[in-house]
This record gives C-alpha cells, structure tokens and sequence, in this order.
C-alpha cells in the first residue's frame, strides 16, 4: 500500500509522543476528554451486526468506553500508527478485555467488507486524514444500511470561543504545554494549527452529507470546544 508524505509524516509524530499520549490528553483538558469520550458512547446505536468499529482508536480509550457502555458489543479497533495501538494493549489485559480487536490500518482504506458494521466511532481523528471524503466514504462502505458514524473532533479555531479565550488558547497556550507534556513542540504546534485550520461544524456537515450521509448533525460540548458530529446512512441502498 503507498502512504503519502503527508500520512507518513502524522503517523511519524503520533509513534514520537505515543509514550505521553494519554497522559497529555488528561492534562491539557483538565480531564473533560473522559466525558467527551462517555458522550461519544452514548451516541452509539447498536444494530443486527453488534459490532462497533473505532477509527484513530490511538491507545483504545473509545473502544474501552464503547466497551462499557454497550457490553454486548465487539469492537474492532483501527489506528494508522502501530506504536499507539501497542500503548493500549496493556489497559486489555487488565481488564481482560477479548472484545475489542486492534488492527493497524488505514481509515481511508478499511480491511472490512461491505456492511459489516453497525456504527463507526472516531476521537480527534478526522481533524489528521486527508482528504476526508476518501474516510467517510469508507464509513458509508462499511456501514449497514442505517447505520451511524459518530465524529467526535475539536471545534474549529476559526470561531470564537468563549470569547476568544479558547483562540488564545490554541495559538498560544497549547504548544507550550505540549512541548512541556511532551517535549515534542512539533506535535503540538501541528495539533494547534490543524484545528485551527479545521472547518466549523456547519461546513464538516455539508461534507458529510457530499459523501453519501443522508442525514448528518452534531452537538456543541463544552461550548464548542469540542462538537460531536454524527451522520447516517440511508436505511435502503437505493436512497443514499
């Protein structure tokens, strides 16, 4: 499989900082991440296939949360980055978890046959592919008719945020304390201008619904620091 320059270079950064992960997450959110993660969860709906597949599953956070909220579920786990696939192995130990199944791929190009799965979940993931369109197709492939995908992403750094604050935030404040959690000012400095850069909720909408969504919508948390995108496919082939 070819891999561009631009996928090569984010799984390069995300195998650098894959040691700090989880503990950079809980410190630059001040711990909220566990919730927009249980939100997530909760917008899973479960269909005749009972599997759930997590892309950008990183160290499996959301396939654990999925895990707990939806019991009865499988959970297969893709990540573009073998190194942050392993940094969650361990947490499936512990809790001698045999249903969620890791696997190195690419979200653009998914190892799944057609309609095999009930919904698709992703965590601050489709912020780092492009182009994004080649993913939701691939979700609209995979997915049973009426199935559901569930985008949890950044809100984009083009809107104001609680007056600003949170702008000041991402230019300023977020590459220091990533450079500190991780000492990888890169990494962060990526992470504060691509969601930047990301287009506002309205517009990641649209390009839900140019894919093949037949319905897409999402849900500001946290004032919008954080939105949950969530889009549909048509319950019959014929009216996608």
């Amino acid at each position: 499989m070819s891999v561009s320059a631009h996928d090569a270079a984010v799984a390069g950064m995300f195998s650098r900082i894959a040691g700090m992960y989880d503990a950079g997450n809980r410190i630059l959110s001040c711990g909220i991440d566990i919730y927009w993660r249980r939100v997530l969860a909760d917008t899973v709906r479960l269909g005749p296939t009972r599997r759930v597949l997590d892309l950008a599953a990183g160290t499996l956070d959301v396939a654990l949360a999925v895990r707990r909220r939806w019991p009865e579920a499988t959970v297969p786990a893709l990540d573009f980055c073998p190194p942050m696939l392993r940094r969650g192995l361990p947490k499936l130990a512990r809790r001698g978890e045999r249903h969620i199944l890791p696997v190195a791929a690419d979200a653009k190009r998914l190892p799944l046959p057609d309609a095999s799965v009930d919904c698709v979940t992703m965590a601050f993931g489709i912020r780092n592919i492009t182009p994004r369109e080649e993913a939701f197709r691939e979700m609209l492939r995979v997915l049973v008719p009426g199935g559901r995908a569930c985008i949890l992403e950044f809100g984009s750094g083009q809107e104001r945020i609680w007056g600003g604050l949170y702008n000041w935030y991402l230019r300023c404040l977020l590459p220091l304390m990533g450079r500190l959690c991780s000492g990888d000012a890169a990494a962060y400095k990526y992470l504060s201008q691509t969601i930047h850069d990301f287009p506002g909720a309205q517009a990641l909408e649209e390009e839900m619904r140019q894919a093949g969504f037949a319905r897409a919508w999402h849900k500001r948390l946290t004032s919008g620091i954080v939105c949950l995108h969530v889009g549909e496919k048509a319950a019959s082939q014929g009216s996608v």
